[in-house]
């Protein structure tokens, strides 16, 4: 057994729901097998104990992510445009991937993620085969190399294997677009499964889960929906883009008659395992749908903002009775706490009004928000029985100091991040990796390889 001292520590005092957590000073985790077995407040640290000063949180959940999309960062803002045209730029990068390549590009951004306070990455996967489209002699070479790239970094991965059978409702898959295509919905069923086991086999279950995405509406059409609803198993999770622009909502309104989330309905799709990413352009009726089914709602407020896709209705699909998650999806920022306050920005400057989301609220989304979207486990609060992932915060940096801690989400970034435990282990120690060094150094030389 092993001990952590945390100087003060934000602790789940009720055994239960979150909302009973409070900062506590000289709080002592006891850890066995990477899960706290025992917390003392009030204590000084034992002998042996690791010491981790400023205020301690439940490490971060990444609820959304496409590693392959940090090429982009600070190289797309030339000119005007959309989000269309910003995918054209994002599909020249997915062209230059390899294997190789792909797994030391991931380390490096899955090495960000962990300094910067995520413990777990749910990465929406698709770039499966060749340029061409035939897969790789090692069919699932792709998928393997974000898995050592993710065990490498010390974060917990679900990798979501992504079914792309179309360019567009009703139109074929692009040159460009290949390289994500299965044959049909089946085949894609036959290798999700075949992956399922090859990673079962070889990488460690709390560390490396299988999940499934849809890629959009768009992308899979109704058919092929039918097919995922009667035999995707039921133990994993599923993601999908939804609603994220008007295009999508109009071109599903004119092929089915209904929405996005309407189709979904259609198939028995909506329900607690769900994780729908972006959902940005939603009806009333489709934030009841999701609400009711008690979906999980990934808003990626930094990506969102970036790509110029709106403000999506976060207040209403929770009130509804939808899950609130966050994720960097491409990677313009890699920071739950400027995750965090985006996502109430972003209601500020929606409605008009403050305090749309409370911090607490806020704490939840960038943590057990997140719990539905992972194949492997994530921290809920620093409670007895929860996995030991952790986030160490300075209290004293020229942002954070005379915050109160609680109200970080609002002060903080990654910057004031000084440690980042992972079941149990201390991966990160102020923006460094500790077995793989700077995250910045491992960026620029794997994004040397990329034009």
């Amino acid at each position: 057994m092993s001990g952590f001292w945390c100087e003060t520590a934000l602790v789940n005092v009720d055994g239960g729901s979150d909302g009973g957590a409070v900062v506590a000073a000289g709080v002592r985790l006891e850890v066995l097998e990477g899960r706290i077995s025992g917390i003392l407040t009030g204590v000084g640290p034992e002998t042996g104990d690791r010491i981790l000063n400023g205020v301690v949180f439940p490490a971060a959940a990444n609820a959304h992510s496409h590693a392959f999309h940090r090429i982009l960062r600070g190289r797309t803002h030339d000119g005007r445009g959309d989000f269309w045209v910003w995918r054209e730029q994002m599909y020249r990068s997915a062209a230059e991937l390899t294997p190789e390549k792909y797994e030391k590009l991931a380390t490096a951004v899955f090495a960000e993620m962990v300094v910067s306070g995520f413990s777990s990455v749910a990465e929406f996967h698709y770039v499966h085969h060749q340029p061409d489209g035939t897969p790789y002699p090692e069919r699932h070479a792709m998928e393997l190399a974000l898995a050592r790239a993710a065990v490498a970094a010390g974060i917990r991965l679900t990798l979501l294997d992504t079914l792309y059978l179309a360019g567009g409702i009703g139109t074929p898959l692009s040159p460009e677009q290949a390289r994500f295509g299965d044959a049909d919905a089946q085949a894609w069923l036959d290798r999700l499964g075949s992956l399922r086991a090859e990673v079962a086999q070889g990488f460690p279950a709390d560390m490396v889960g299988v999940g499934a995405a849809l890629h959009s509406v768009r992308g899979v059409p109704e058919e092929a929906l039918k097919t995922v609803a009667r035999q995707l198993p039921a133990d994993i999770p599923l993601h999908i883009h939804l609603s994220e622009q008007p295009a999508e909502n109009d071109a599903c309104l004119q092929a089915y008659g209904v929405t996005p989330a309407g189709l979904l309905a259609r198939h028995g799709l909506l329900s607690r395992r769900l994780s729908a990413v972006h959902a940005t352009h939603l009806t009333p009726d489709d934030v009841q749908l999701l609400g009711d089914a008690g979906a999980t709602v990934v808003m990626c407020p930094s990506t969102e903002a970036d790509l110029a896709d709106g403000i999506g209705p976060a207040r209403e699909l929770s009130d509804a009775g939808a899950t609130i998650a966050l994720g960097t999806d491409q990677h313009a920022v890699i920071d739950p706490w400027i995750e965090m306050r985006t996502l109430e920005h972003g209601e500020r400057l929606g409605s008009g009004q403050r305090g749309r989301f409370s911090p607490q609220e806020l704490l939840r989304a960038a943590t057990i928000g997140a719990t539905a979207s992972m194949a492997t486990p994530i921290a809920s609060a620093l409670e007895v029985g929860a996995v030991c992932d952790l986030m160490a915060v300075a209290p004293d940096s020229a942002r954070t100091a005379g915050s109160m801690p609680q109200q970080f989400a609002f002060s903080a970034t990654a910057s004031d991040v000084t440690a980042v435990v992972v079941a149990g282990k201390l991966v990160a120690s102020n923006g460094v990796h500790v077995r793989l060094g700077s995250p910045g150094s491992l960026l620029t030389e794997a994004l040397k390889e990329f034009s």
